[in-house]
């Protein structure tokens, strides 16, 4: 792998062309991107998915993209805003689930970037949701389609869980982050009971949400049935799983059917703690996963909160899949990001 090339900090910086890089622990994808007509939206340029394991580290990903993509704009890309899960701590990402760490220093310094600014990827998606016409999304609450004002959540299981809430605050919005993935996982029934003392007989004090309702919590579901029935799990990916449980295999099956009813729960909670009134779930592995939707407990598991019940009713569940969304909402936030600093030196 070469080394990253640094970016001729001399150049004439195209300020409104700039990379946008959604981080996730399998897939990166990353973005050359600009203001859209009137500065409102978001023009993406040129778009590539990366795997991550592929590379050693997330600067050869975006040097990759870099000598691809930017010559053609002189050099000057020198601004890059990274969507990825987790927090900012003293200069680098908190994320168990990232196949190598991130310092936002480092990759200034090895790019030779002007700025590198994190995100939430959920604040992200969040930020994307909202850009989004209904025919980018498939509705999963059929007759169910008008939302009220207010709240929106954004989740999606992919590698982790991850999830935020849009707020609306005067004539603009509010994106609230959340680790929604580490809360504890509350079964529902006796059966996912039973796979919460099994993982915690594997030496788990703390079993995470995410731990069942992921792309990897489907594989750990998968195993749970298959050491509770006393069976042999022969099946290591979530792709395998789905297929089987197509083709009818049991067990398969069952963890397929048990993740969706598991992920409407988990929506119905986060509905009831945000005061949601409408919810997008944003890609992940639930794509690959639709056609069981209808078949499951996905919507009486979200509605299955007491008396909260007729609130929840009304609220629509729609699937996102545009493999952009999280490079179009970094972009966002990041143009909002620099609105919000002109007016307040317009105020100083």
């Amino acid at each position: 792998m070469s080394a990253a090339p640094r970016l001729n900090p001399a150049a004439p910086a195209d300020t409104g062309t700039f990379i946008a890089a959604d981080v996730g622990g399998t897939h990166t994808r990353v973005g050359l991107v600009r203001p859209g007509q009137g500065g409102d939206s978001v023009a993406v340029l040129a778009h590539r998915k990366y795997v991550c394991a592929d590379y050693p580290s997330l600067a050869p990903i975006l040097s990759a993209f870099l000598d691809e993509f930017t010559a053609g704009h002189g050099g000057g890309v020198e601004r890059v805003v990274i969507a990825c899960a987790g927090v900012v701590l003293d200069d680098r990402v908190v994320n168990s689930n990232l196949p190598w760490p991130i310092s936002l220093s480092e990759l200034r310094r090895e790019l030779g970037l002007r700025e590198v600014l994190f995100i939430n990827d959920f604040q992200a998606n969040a930020n994307a949701a909202q850009c989004m016409a209904p025919d980018d999304s498939t509705l999963l609450t059929p007759g169910v389609r008008d939302a009220a004002p207010g709240p929106v959540l954004v989740i999606g299981p992919g590698t982790g869980l991850g999830a935020a809430v849009r707020i609306p605050h005067g004539r603009s919005t509010v994106v609230l982050p959340t680790e929604a993935g580490h809360t504890a996982f509350a079964p529902g029934n006796a059966r996912e009971a039973d796979m919460l003392r099994w993982a915690r007989q594997r030496g788990q004090t703390h079993v995470p949400t995410e731990h069942f309702v992921s792309g990897p919590g489907l594989v750990n579901l998968y195993s749970a049935l298959c050491a509770l029935d006393g069976a042999e799990p022969a099946l290591r990916a979530p792709a395998q799983i789905t297929e089987a449980a197509r083709r009818g295999d049991t067990l398969a099956r069952e963890a397929v059917l048990t993740f969706c009813a598991l992920l409407g729960s988990v929506i119905g909670d986060l509905v009831v703690v945000s005061g949601a009134r409408s919810v997008f779930i944003a890609g992940g592995i639930l794509p690959q996963l639709k056609d069981f939707v209808p078949d499951s407990a996905f919507h009486p598991r979200m509605l299955d909160k007491g008396v909260m019940r007729p609130v929840l009713e009304g609220v629509p569940v729609r699937l996102i899949e545009n493999e952009r969304l999280g490079v179009i909402g970094a972009a966002s936030w990041y143009l909002e990001h620099l609105r919000d600093e002109a007016a307040t030196r317009s105020t100083a």
